[in-house]
């Protein structure tokens, strides 16, 4: 297949030019080896993994050091958490960039060594799984926001894809860019490795299936706030141990908690997180959504499409080297707005599915996967018109209208695959 060139390649090899180290983290399956192989043709490539290797990086971490000189890659690094000592004495000895490219599948614990190990010696690189720019060999770069200027840069090679269903149903793996290669077969195979290889690394997990189950209910809830109580009923388990299943789905990049948006003026704010699927192909996997016709037409719908949306967002920043953690949240609060539906009058909380904060001004997003949309559905931006400290900007909906629009003064219609 085709390599897609990533978006973070430039950021990579700057940080290449500028750190002695530099850490390709990510999940499984994301192009790491790719990527590294393709703008590092000049480094030693040695893999870890390799069971004879692993062995004599774990036993006789000074002499594998000795027969594998900078500038070298050392993938699936975490298989030999010894190595982490001795590369910081090697960054120690010189003055020289460039020494090491390190890579493997487990993002927390490749973070945990790398700054207990290498704090100032390390440039930190977050490869996701393809982006819909990287899909459609799109360069433009710019992180996502909500306003006309985005937009106006956007549309020159904003490009439509032929069905978006298909996308969010194949999700981003890149080896699932390939139409030969087989959804089910992949997933099944995928889902089999990281609960045999990095589940039993990460925790004393006893049962896999009880896991595996445990993963399925979580992917129902995908777009959803976080309810502890709720999953441990449905699986059988402790809340406590939900908690630390938790933890290990995020910190091997599987999931993401997107946490809310709670300045003390907004006393009626909820403090829950939401959870969100790193890719809703997989997603779809576990909770049986076997084709992008039933996805699209099924129940858990909405929940895709924003799933979608939002990864595609945290994509763009993490692409530009931005970590998108201390920018973005979502508010929801028990003051109450009341909206009409099918002719009825209801009553429902506020909330606003995204805020983006740059420079002190709050973007508010919301997502609707509906063709037409009205300013109405975003009265719940002017909540955030009470954070004196704050200014509130440009706001949007994110939908499948056919082109951008202005709803009113301040309020965007942007069409999904502007992102």
């Amino acid at each position: 297949m085709e390599y897609i060139k990533r978006a973070i390649e430039d950021i990579a090899l700057n940080s290449d030019k500028s750190f002695k180290s530099v850490l390709i983290t990510g999940a499984r399956q994301t192009g790491k080896t790719e990527m590294i192989k393709k703008i590092f043709p000049k480094k030693k490539y040695v893999l870890i993994d390799d069971p004879f290797i692993e062995d004599q990086a774990n036993n006789n971490p000074n002499m594998f050091m000795m027969l594998n000189k900078p500038p070298v890659i050392y993938d699936e690094v975490q298989r030999a958490p010894g190595l982490f000592r001795y590369i910081k004495i090697a960054c120690d000895e010189t003055k020289d960039k460039g020494l090491f490219c390190l890579s493997g599948s487990q993002p927390f614990e490749l973070m945990e060594k790398a700054s207990e190990s290498l704090s100032g010696r390390v440039g930190i690189i977050e490869l996701l799984p393809l982006s819909q720019r990287e899909i459609d060999r799109i360069d433009f770069n710019a992180p996502f926001l909500p306003t006309m200027e985005y937009v106006q840069k956007r549309q020159e090679s904003a490009k439509a894809p032929e069905d978006l269903w298909v996308r969010i149903h194949r999700g981003g793996y890149p080896e699932l860019q390939d139409p030969d290669v087989d959804w089910g077969v992949f997933f099944s195979s995928y889902v089999k490795t990281y609960l045999e290889r990095d589940v039993r690394k990460l925790s004393a997990v006893q049962d896999l299936n009880d896991f595996r189950r445990f993963m399925v209910a979580v992917a129902a809830r995908t777009g959803q706030m976080l309810n502890y109580s709720n999953i441990a009923d449905e699986i059988g388990k402790d809340q406590t141990t939900v908690k630390a299943w938790m933890s290990i789905l995020e910190a091997s990049g599987i999931i993401y908690l997107l946490e809310p948006y709670t300045p003390s003026v907004l006393k009626k704010a909820i403090k829950t997180p939401k959870v969100y699927f790193r890719d809703t192909g997989l997603a779809a996997y576990l909770t049986r959504w076997l084709t992008p016709d039933t996805l699209a037409n099924g129940a858990m719908s909405g929940s895709f499409f924003e799933t979608f949306v939002i990864s595609e967002i945290l994509k763009s920043y993490s692409n530009k080297g931005i970590d998108y953690r201390y920018c973005v949240s979502y508010y929801r609060g028990r003051d109450k707005k009341k909206v009409r539906k099918d002719g009825k009058e209801y009553e429902v909380e506020s909330e606003i599915d995204l805020i983006i904060e740059e420079n002190g001004i709050l973007y508010p997003i919301e997502i609707k996967q509906s063709i037409s949309v009205t300013a109405d559905e975003t009265s719940a931006f002017l909540v955030l018109d009470k954070v004196e400290e704050k200014k509130r900007g440009c706001g949007a909906i994110i939908c499948n209208c056919p082109q951008p629009g202005m709803l009113r003064e301040n309020i965007l219609q942007i069409p999904v695959w502007y992102i």
